[in-house]
């Protein structure tokens, strides 16, 4: 094996889904995963602190939204801007990567070590977003609600989309999720939903 090969992490992140895939994430050892892609077990751990982490390698979603807040106009209302966000993930993340992304929830629901990093990574999403909208001048309670609410949407328009066999773009999902999160919370005079 040489010593230096470019895109050492994108293709050990890359050898590891396909493994995943067919073998299961706990039956895939690093050594598998190192030598599909060509590198050393070395080179793995230096780009990887283990199997979780090659699984979600270039997941920059928080990073994205952190800048999304940063730079959005000033007069936005929260909702408006956290909706625009995710249509931007759903589109540049999720829309042409459908059948990648099923095989990726299929392993994260089938091993508690992925559901876990998973739930962590919706965490670490939340406290990109939650202090993102306090920075704009939402009150610290919104901000808390809104951020929690914007990850939940992402996740059940992500459900909804993988599980409908003849889906629109997630983005559409992410839009029409928005739309029944403002029905129900809207009151209606009839206390019906």
């Amino acid at each position: 094996m040489v010593r230096w090969s470019p895109d050492a992490r994108g293709r050990l992140g890359r050898a590891a889904f396909e493994l995943f895939a067919e073998q299961g994430f706990s039956a895939t050892t690093v050594p598998e995963i190192t030598a599909r892609a060509g590198l050393t077990t070395r080179t793995f751990f230096r780009h990887f602190a283990d199997k979780r982490e090659a699984f979600f390698a270039g997941d920059e979603i928080p990073d994205l939204a952190r800048h999304a807040l940063a730079s959005a106009p000033a007069g936005l209302d929260p909702v408006t801007l956290l909706e625009q966000g995710l249509r931007q993930v759903a589109r540049d993340h999720f829309d042409d990567r459908r059948e990648e992304v099923r095989v990726r929830r299929a392993l994260v629901d089938a091993e508690p070590a992925l559901r876990e990093r998973d739930a962590q990574k919706r965490a670490d999403l939340v406290a990109v977003i939650r202090p993102g909208l306090e920075a704009r001048g939402v009150a610290p309670l919104d901000a808390a609600l809104l951020a929690e609410l914007t990850v939940l949407v992402l996740h059940v328009a992500l459900d909804q989309w993988l599980d409908d066999p003849d889906p629109p773009s997630m983005a559409d999902v992410v839009s029409a999720c928005f739309v029944r999160l403002r029905a129900v919370l809207e009151p209606r005079p009839d206390g019906v939903l």
